[in-house]
């Protein structure tokens, strides 16, 4: 079975009033990005993809990693997850294992033991609460909000029968300001 790490990170980062989009902030010695992606290639899945919009990450994207554009990014998440999973399709994978950009304490380890679920919604668990990554299996894609500001929450919520919980390790901080930059920093 074919399946591909997905970072999403196209959002315009307006909570974050610093100089430049967060995404490009310095974070441990290297753009924040850069950690969630780090971590996504390190599970090594069959394929590593960013989703990009509002800002060029290029500078912060390891080699390796596939950047495609979500022109609708200002539409909210839910575009840049079927973004991701038109990709995926493209792609023949079969299944999509999703995480946020602005998580950099997210490790390798999480993002692979959400990808070896054999669940068709696969999230990981950080001290109990539900948290990204998730694993998508093809056979939910269609079930993915396809507006607003949602992503597989949704689907978590609507249909928790499909739904398993991996526990996980690492701290799945979300980067959203500048305290938050500072504090984890």
């Amino acid at each position: 079975m074919s399946v591909a790490a997905v970072v999403l990170a196209a959002g315009g980062g307006t909570r974050f009033k610093g100089p430049g989009h967060k995404l490009l902030a310095g974070f441990r010695g290297r753009p924040l990005v850069w950690w969630a992606l780090a971590a996504a290639a390190g599970a090594r899945l069959d394929e590593v993809a960013v989703i990009v919009g509002a800002v060029d990450l290029g500078v912060a994207v390891p080699a390796g990693v596939r950047i495609i554009e979500n022109t609708d990014w200002a539409r909210g998440q839910a575009s840049s997850l079927q973004t991701a999973v038109s990709w995926a399709l493209e792609r023949q994978h079969e299944a999509v294992v999703v995480g946020l950009g602005d998580q950099p304490l997210v490790p390798s380890s999480a993002w692979a033991a959400v990808a070896a679920s054999p669940s068709p919604v696969a999230v990981a668990t950080f001290d109990g609460q539900r948290r990204p990554p998730v694993r998508l299996d093809r056979s939910v894609w269609s079930l993915l909000p396809t507006g607003g500001d949602e992503g597989a929450r949704v689907l978590m919520n609507e249909r928790p029968d499909l739904v398993s919980e991996v526990v996980c390790e690492g701290l799945p901080v979300d980067i959203d300001n500048e305290e938050d930059l500072s504090r984890w920093n």
